[in-house]
This record gives structure tokens, C-alpha cells and sequence, in this order.
């Protein structure tokens, strides 16, 4: 039974690897982020990938993040492995929604 995101939690679905597949940043998700942002706060990590500017790096964490609030159990190694349609402007732009998802958008 194929699952579907639920935006009201904040999930989004994106295809990684050929598959379908539910990413979510849970507070537990934010909590990893932080940590590995060296103890930035939410509205810090917000302003930091306001800007859109994303390093590939980032971009592994976020989605590992997500896939892992989702329940998936992946590494960010495995993560980085991975293959999206668009290349490293697929990750961009799952990235960025995920965040809208998970922070929402100011003009509504």
C-alpha cells in the first residue's frame, strides 16, 4: 500500500533512487539538524537555508534527516549515494521543499 505525504504534518514525497518515498523534518529530524549545524537553533537553521544557497552537504543532511523523520532507516551515507531526476538541481529542489514544508512559506 503506497503511503502518501500528509502536508499538514509537514511531509513531502520525492522520488530517490527510482522510488517513491516520504521525507518529513520531526522535531527529532531538527534536533539531528542542530546538532550537526554545531547547536544552531530552528529560526538559525531557517534564516541559514533561507538564503537558498545549499552545499551539497546540506543538501545530504536535510534529506537524510527527512527520510530518517519519516521513519526510514538510511545513512547519510546511503543518502549521498543516491540518484534523483535533475541531478544535484533535483536535491535543490527537494530540499527546498522540504523546508517550505517544514517552516511554510511567507506569502502564503
Amino acid at each position: 500500500m503506497e503511503r502518501h505525504p500528509n502536508r499538514h504534518r509537514g511531509e513531502i514525497a520525492a522520488v530517490l533512487d527510482g522510488e517513491t518515498r516520504i521525507l518529513c523534518l520531526t522535531l527529532g529530524a531538527l534536533a539531528e539538524l542542530e546538532a550537526a549545524y554545531g547547536g544552531e537553533d530552528l529560526l538559525q537553521l531557517a534564516s541559514r537555508f533561507e538564503s537558498g544557497r545549499i552545499a551539497a552537504g546540506d543538501a545530504i543532511r536535510i534529506i537524510g534527516a527527512g527520510l530518517r523523520g519519516a521513519g526510514e532507516n538510511v545513512s547519510d551515507e546511503a543518502v549521498a549515494r543516491m540518484s534523483v531526476e535533475g541531478g544535484a538541481l533535483g536535491f535543490v529542489r527537494i530540499v527546498a521543499r522540504l523546508l517550505t514544508a517544514t517552516f511554510g512559506q511567507e506569502d502564503g
